[in-house]
């Protein structure tokens, strides 16, 4: 009995030792989690120069979405250390619902803060909808070798009626309405059906065009293809006067808002996030190495 006795406090004891060992691993990931959350590291108690990126589509739901980046807008605008403000873009477009929902943003909060300048700032690319939104800014910066423009409205579509022939399909559609199955990809194109697409097209068009021309004003040198949907490197854009100069976040902090420290403004991930992100990232090194160690060269993950 005493060495059952024994035995069952060598085993109460070893799981005591577990669980204190698990519990501190548990407050040492959440309070590592807690101080690498965005924006911990760089809380806005001095004047700064609000830095905030919009990376990748504009559409609903993403990160360069209206109601992400119109709400980081209005922190950085509202923050009384707020010296300047740079949107820092880097954006193929995107839906021109949501471009223009940002550009009447910067447009409103430059009006009801005058005292605080918006500069966009173009890094890789700033196309379609990213130039949408930079054109509200008062001044536009990028690099040489940055690709501008874009200043056009699109959709895609494809026709599948000739393929569906070939393996003896038939496509049945029931409808209320003769226009209800507009551009239906397995029915022949109709031409009234794409004039009419087409004019819808146009009026967006001219929508992109008419908030160009006003947010960058006398500034733009117009040519015949400027408005046609062609991109530019950074150098033909300045002679387009489609930007003002070159310039990258930290030297417009420097030399236009007279401000050197940044702050970025970004939305706080849930730890749960965070956590699922840290645990992404390190997965994709390990994978990264695995696979760099096996080819001999490095690869790229996107």
């Amino acid at each position: 009995l005493a060495w059952a006795g024994l035995k069952e406090q060598r085993r109460a004891r070893r799981w005591g030792v577990f669980f204190k060992i698990l519990t501190f691993a548990y407050l040492a990931v959440f309070l590592m989690l807690m101080l690498d959350l965005p924006g911990a590291k760089e809380l806005p108690g001095k004047d700064h120069t609000a830095v905030i990126k919009l990376k990748g589509l504009i559409a609903d739901g993403t990160a360069a979405g209206s109601e992400k980046i119109n709400k980081l807008l209005r922190t950085a605008f509202k923050d009384k250390k707020t010296r300047g403000v740079v949107l820092e873009i880097n954006s193929p477009g995107g839906t021109p619902v949501e471009a223009v929902s940002i550009y009447d943003e910067i447009r409103r909060l430059r009006k009801e803060y005058p005292d605080i300048k918006l500069y966009a700032v173009v890094r890789d690319l700033c196309a379609s909808g990213g130039y949408y939104i930079a054109s509200a800014a008062d001044e536009i910066y990028a690099n040489e070798s940055s690709i501008v423009g874009s200043i056009g409205v699109r959709m895609d579509g494809f026709g599948f009626e000739a393929l569906m022939t070939k393996l003896g399909i038939e496509r049945r559609t029931i409808t209320a309405g003769k226009n209800k199955a507009l551009l239906d990809p397995f029915k022949p194109e109709d031409p009234a059906q794409r004039a009419h697409v087409q004019a819808m097209l146009e009026q967006v068009h001219q929508k992109f065009i008419d908030d160009v021309k006003a947010g960058r004003g006398d500034r733009l040198k117009p040519t015949e293809d400027m408005f046609s949907g062609l991109i530019w490197s950074g150098k033909s854009a300045l002679d387009l006067g489609l930007i003002d100069g070159f310039a990258d976040t930290q030297t417009v902090a420097r030399e236009q808002i007279g401000v050197e420290h940044l702050v970025t403004y970004e939305a706080k991930k849930t730890l749960l996030k965070q956590l699922a992100d840290d645990v992404g990232g390190v997965t994709a090194s390990a994978l990264k190495k695995l696979w760099t160690e096996q080819a001999g060269e490095p690869i790229l993950l996107r």
